[in-house]
């Protein structure tokens, strides 16, 4: 069966079927999760994993990546290529400023703090096993 654009759109989606299909989750158990949790939002509300979409609805999206503020421009319920999921939305630019300023945080971060070289010792084993409370 040969896939094309046509294939891929439809007429109305679920929430969590559409966040699936344009990767921002790599399953659509871990979708309906993020619904649940409240770090997906449709059009300023907290999106319900059952809620559907429609053209032109505004998303916030918070995952492991940052939080992205996306615009539909199609609706799809089947995943595709990363080429056919970046044709689903439009990142905001606000949203694009926001993810860089955040990452050049998180470099500077790390930069002004680095990594300890080499396995913990047995004495900074236990300090860390006593600041997570085990």
């Amino acid at each position: 069966m040969a896939s094309s654009q046509a294939e891929f759109v439809s007429q109305s989606v679920r929430i969590d079927k559409w966040l699936w299909a344009a990767r921002f989750f790599k399953t659509r158990v871990l979708a309906t999760a993020a619904c649940d949790a409240g770090h997906v939002t449709s059009n300023g509300q907290t999106a319900k994993p059952s809620r559907v979409l429609k053209l032109g609805d505004r998303l916030g999206i918070k995952n492991e990546g940052g939080e992205y503020t996306v615009e539909l421009l199609a609706l799809s319920d089947q995943r595709g290529s990363a080429t056919i999921a970046q044709t689903l939305f439009r990142e905001t630019d606000e949203s694009r400023e926001l993810r860089a300023k955040v990452a050049e945080a998180r470099k500077i971060m790390l930069a002004n703090d680095p990594l300890p070289q080499g396995k913990p010792s047995k004495k900074d084993r236990r300090l860390i096993h006593s600041f997570r409370g085990r």
